[in-house]
């Protein structure tokens, strides 16, 4: 075949390509009517603790104002009726587990996981607008010394909080 006929073919090939796509329900994520606009106001309500961690809804409720305001612009309102979105969670699970092991078989490393349901709401609106469980986990190291391995956990925690807070934000985003 030669280039001309190669030339003309293009469109063609272009025409079907495109229809197929359309066709499969493909569409661009984060469109107006999903994405948080920089300048809303969110208020997080105190997130429901149904684990054996005393600080850890603490640290996830802090971590979604930070990363709602460092990534997209959100700022904390005043109270919740005020509030452009509102955020509603309970914390479901806060877990510890041994991940490596030293030759003399001690914990060399520990994997902290949480998970979270969260619901998004808009204002004036009672369904939610975004629902699910987003999950996250941060490794840290053991320590025989009790002081550090706290401190340790604690860090590990607020990490993993903070992956949450961004990844409920991906989430939001593109749901479809």
């Amino acid at each position: 075949m030669s280039f001309g006929g190669l030339f003309r073919l293009f469109p063609l090939l272009l025409l079907c390509c495109t229809l197929l796509c359309a066709g499969c329900g493909y569409r661009f994520a984060g469109t107006a009517g999903n994405t948080l606009a920089t300048g809303q106001s969110i208020w997080v309500a105190f997130i429901v603790n149904e684990t054996v961690s005393p600080t850890a809804q603490t640290v996830i409720r802090r971590a979604l104002y930070e990363e709602s305001h460092t990534m997209r612009g959100l700022s904390p309102a005043d109270k919740e009726a005020a509030a452009d979105l509102r955020v509603r969670g309970k914390l479901a699970s806060y877990t510890l587990k041994a991940v490596s092991y030293s030759a003399a078989d001690q914990v060399k490393e520990y994997r902290l996981t949480i998970s979270v349901d969260l619901e998004l709401h808009k204002k004036g609106g009672t369904a939610p607008v975004w629902k699910g469980t987003v999950q996250a986990s941060q490794d840290f190291p053991a320590s025989t010394d009790l002081a550090l391995q706290h401190n340790a956990e604690e860090a590990a925690l607020k990490a993993a909080s903070r992956t949450l807070a961004d990844r409920f934000l991906v989430a939001v985003e593109q749901a479809y």
